[in-house]
């Protein structure tokens, strides 16, 4: 409480005061107080909040050289991605795209589930952003672990990177383990087909292949959340594909867009766009037997089934949307 709010609650301030005559009347050593006192309060604000930065990046220092900290058989390490990586992926998510999340409730606090997804935008950023969501908005702040697919894992530094992050294989036996141990896992079915689709068919979702994922769920028995990302599909407008550069560098596609390769590295720069990612309702597979994920029909059934939801749900949203920037 500052002096302002004391002599107001105090009779014998006020009487004290009653007869200053207009010095008192015009407030203007309360004023300066309360100026003072706010200002003091916002600098030891910013230095506190400054120095809990610098001890926690010293603690980190000192766990990295210690080397009192863990990493798991596929090469994830939570402290690092916690503490560096998802550091500088939050500029792009808070500040950048601006990314609003709906339904993350239905992503259970505890336990294995499955994210699938709708992928696209030239690079997969998208991919990067709901990780980035589920850490830093879900009330039990969860790890994401994708599933992506074997080149990233042949790129010098970034398959590395991508380990750290908790990446792994897209394969049953590795999205099996890790649901079995409690873990959420994201797989984007379309796979270089939708993240390299040309910009005229944007929010089309492609193929969703054999529905291997429906099968990872099914033996695990964890449920499938269908997730919709609108905003990615416009960061980099791909308007065409130069496929005999793309296999000569062993890529599934090089793309030309608006600004790249015309504008050279600034064309790499993805262009500020809105974003929402929902969370839509989980469809459970506790109820069925293991042995179902060998059933080809119900697997079909249940990946189509996926596939309408995040679609349908991807036209609501466009819908709603004012702006693709706004």
């Amino acid at each position: 409480m500052d002096q302002t709010e004391r002599a107001s609650e105090d009779p014998a301030a006020g009487d004290n005061n009653s007869g200053s005559g207009s010095e008192n009347s015009s407030g203007s050593g309360d004023v300066d107080g309360i100026g003072n006192s706010a200002g003091n309060g916002t600098a030891t604000a910013t230095a506190t909040g400054w120095e809990a930065k610098a001890a926690g990046a010293l603690a980190f220092l000192r766990r990295r050289v210690t080397g009192d900290y863990e990493v798991d058989e596929f090469g994830f390490d939570p402290d690092l991605n916690d503490n560096v990586l998802m550091g500088v992926l939050r500029p792009l998510y808070d500040k950048y795209f601006r990314v609003e999340v709906s339904g993350i409730e239905n992503v259970p606090a505890q336990g294995g589930a499955l994210i699938v997804a709708n992928h696209s935008g030239t690079v997969p950023v998208d991919a990067l952003m709901t990780q980035v969501a589920l850490l830093d908005h879900h009330p039990a702040r969860r790890h994401l672990r994708m599933l992506a697919a074997d080149l990233v894992f042949t790129l010098p530094f970034v398959g590395e990177l991508s380990r750290k992050m908790g990446h792994t294989l897209a394969c049953n036996p590795d999205a099996e383990r890790l649901l079995r141990t409690g873990e959420v896992v994201a797989v984007f079915p379309e796979g270089f087909k939708g993240v390299g689709k040309p910009f005229s068919q944007r929010y089309r979702l492609q193929r969703f292949g054999r529905g291997g994922f429906v099968s990872a769920a099914l033996r695990t028995g964890v449920p499938i959340i269908p997730v919709s990302i609108v905003g990615a599909e416009e960061i980099y407008p791909k308007l065409a594909d130069l496929k005999p550069l793309a296999r000569l560098l062993g890529l599934p596609y090089f793309p030309i867009t608006p600004t790249f390769p015309l504008l050279g590295p600034l064309g790499m720069v993805p262009l500020p766009t809105k974003w929402h990612i929902a969370f839509g309702e989980p469809i459970p597979t506790a109820g069925y037997d293991p042995s179902a994920a060998d059933d080809p029909m119900l697997v079909f059934d249940l990946t189509d089934q996926v596939r309408e939801t995040i679609q349908d749900t991807l036209y609501r949203l466009l819908l709603q949307r004012r702006s693709v920037f706004f």
